[in-house]
């Protein structure tokens, strides 16, 4: 028998419209409940909730109707499968389960499953879709309340909310975690760390060639923690990242993620340190009547040669280790890794990006933005399991990077293996 079928794919604004001309076209099945909403007998949500019930129900007996055939009073069935009565059940919709009244199947040995019903039993979806509104702001706790309160819903406990997004965060870590790196392009790696309560998580973001921005992996412990650090750097090779290709490392001033740099990637790990963070360290040893001028000093040695500009910040070193010798010994530490990029000549276009490691704290902040509710974190794999979902979730939204048009350049000069310093004729190897 020829069946007429119309297909609407509801994917995306275009499609919406699509189903909703279809609608309208075929809308006499509609009229009763435009009646109710005009008329006010209920509410919006409730019609939306009765006419979605009785869909699922008519789809089960459908189902029901291709296994055991329409079922008729009076005369001997066909099979060996018949039908017996109804039953109460639930299907699951997104973040709640909705009960439903479904046929009963069977043959003299036992019941026999309906595929619509089963189909809609897969929870797979209801995990997901909590730990989405989970890392929206809505704890376990008041979960309940976004849940609408419509007639017979099957509500969800709080420990359910806690075991299905326990289950979905893992999922989501183990997806971050075996993420191959072999087809990206990365040009640009920056790492830092993240604290959940007393917890720290290091995370690494990269940059590719085009500019878009990739999270590449996660690893409990402190950035000052070497073996945490060379831990996450040997897990990235583990998955394909070549050691042996010339890449630009943006860091914190952390000498342990310094030396776990240097001992997976070796001359080929380039490194630039954070002008942010070393100002802040700097100014935050000398009084405050001091502090403007030192910062606008060092900005202003920071956009010359590097040569010159290292030239000038000794001066200045030289100046304060005479009454503030902490802040000098700060300036000095690391002061050649604060001009890699004048060194290597990048154009400035790309300077706003790779002087600090803002690119990877913005993610950091919504990261933040979606773990804010959790008040209690237990041990180290539920920061890991967290971050994981929230850096996810943060990716979705990231944009490519600023002067991303000009990193050919800096591909060029990754390349071509020759540096920029005092001497011309010096290479590095």
């Amino acid at each position: 028998m020829k069946r007429n079928y119309h297909t609407v794919d509801n994917r995306g604004k275009v499609n919406e419209r699509k189903l909703t001309e279809f609608l309208v076209r075929h809308g006499q099945m509609l009229l009763p409940m435009v009646q109710l909403v005009e008329q006010a007998r209920l509410a919006v949500d409730e019609v939306i909730d009765v006419v979605g019930r009785r869909t699922i129900e008519a789809v089960l007996w459908l189902s029901a109707q291709q296994v055991a055939g329409v079922p008729q009073q009076g005369r001997k069935r066909e099979g060996d499968t018949f039908w017996h009565g109804t039953q109460r059940g639930s299907v699951y919709l997104k973040e709640r389960k909705l009960a439903v009244k479904k046929p009963r199947l069977r043959k003299k040995e036992a019941e026999v499953a309906i595929p619509a019903y089963q189909a809609m039993q897969d929870r797979a979806g209801l995990g997901a879709r909590m730990l989405d509104i989970v890392l929206n702001g809505v704890s376990t706790r008041g979960y309940g309340e976004v849940i609408p309160a419509m007639a017979e819903t099957v509500g969800i406990s709080k420990s359910s909310v806690s075991r299905e997004t326990i289950a979905a965060s893992e999922a989501e870590l183990e997806r971050l975690l075996h993420r191959r790196l072999e087809e990206l392009d990365l040009l640009i790696i920056y790492i830092d760390g993240i604290w959940f309560g007393e917890q720290c998580v290091i995370a690494a973001v990269g940059v590719d060639s085009q500019g878009k921005k990739h999270v590449l992996g996660l690893q409990e412990g402190a950035t000052e923690n070497g073996e945490a650090a060379k831990s996450l750097l040997e897990d990235l090779v583990a998955r394909g990242l070549d050691p042996g290709r010339r890449r630009l490392f943006v860091i914190d001033g952390s000498k342990a993620l310094r030396t776990a740099i240097n001992a997976v990637f070796g001359a080929q790990g380039l490194v630039q340190r954070c002008r942010n963070h070393k100002l802040r360290n700097v100014v935050e040893r000398l009084p405050k009547d001091q502090q403007n001028q030192t910062r606008s000093l060092i900005r202003a040695a920071w956009k010359l040669e590097a040569k010159a500009g290292m030239a000038k910040l000794e001066k200045l070193a030289q100046w304060l280790e005479r009454e503030h010798p902490d802040a000098a010994v700060s300036l000095r530490e690391g002061m050649e890794e604060c001009f890699t990029i004048n060194r290597l000549d990048v154009p400035p276009s790309l300077h706003r990006c790779l002087a600090s490691t803002n690119l990877i704290e913005s993610p950091n902040g919504g990261v933040r933005r979606r773990t804010r509710r959790i008040s209690r974190w237990k041990d180290k794999n539920m920061a890991k399991r967290w971050a994981a979902a929230a850096y996810l979730r943060t990716e979705r939204n990231f944009r490519s990077i600023m002067g991303y048009k000009d990193l050919w350049a800096l591909k060029a000069i990754l390349e071509g293996k020759v540096e920029k310093t005092a001497n011309p004729k010096e290479k590095v190897a």
